[in-house]
């Protein structure tokens, strides 16, 4: 008897309403999850941090990559102001080479000592190369206030105005980019 009096509940059971049973499914589901939002609210929830985080590192990436660039820029600069500095105080020495070597040697001991400075001037010229010195061009050349320091005016027919015609001293730019020196000229009016 009891067992046909279970079996008629369970007859009960399945002819009570569909929305009964939804409701029961809904709760069943709830405790099963524990409260938890829906798997689809997860993985979106997960896609979102993770474009954070992949926004987050491009973006210190960048400024990372930015900051090499910088300090590289700001480290070249500074070599060159050390090489422009030192070049400009070795460039008297240079103009004293010059200077004797533009003096006639009459002697035999003379023409000795020539020769061994002409061999300094000539390593002293091979040094500043290599460290990319290079003379500017001034004599005939159209004068350029970035390049050249007129200190005389000369009038002259001869050449068109604005022209180099005399260099007192030579001028000389680091990396064809930086002047060192400037040239000291005379310009024709």
């Amino acid at each position: 008897m009891e067992n046909e009096k279970e079996i008629k509940e369970e007859e009960i059971n399945e002819k009570a309403s569909p929305e009964e049973n939804q409701e029961e499914a809904a709760q069943d589901n709830k405790g099963a999850q524990g409260g938890e939002p829906a798997p689809d609210s997860a993985v979106a929830d997960a896609e979102k941090k993770a474009k954070d985080w992949e926004d987050k590192y491009l973006r210190l990436y960048a400024e990372f990559d930015n900051f090499k660039k910088r300090t590289q820029r700001e480290k070249d600069a500074r070599y060159a102001d050390a090489v422009i500095d030192t070049v400009n105080e070795l460039l008297t020495v240079k103009d004293n080479l010059e200077r004797a070597l533009a003096t006639p040697a009459e002697s035999e001991e003379a023409k000795k000592i020539r020769e061994g400075v002409s061999l300094v001037y000539k390593q002293m010229q091979d040094v500043l190369t290599k460290l990319g010195v290079t003379e500017i061009k001034a004599l005939g050349e159209q004068f350029d206030p970035n390049l050249h320091n007129a200190v005389m005016h000369v009038e002259d027919d001869a050449v068109d105005d604005n022209t180099v015609v005399e260099e007192f001293m030579k001028g000389y730019m680091y990396k064809d980019k930086r002047v060192v020196r400037h040239s000291m000229v005379k310009v024709a009016n």
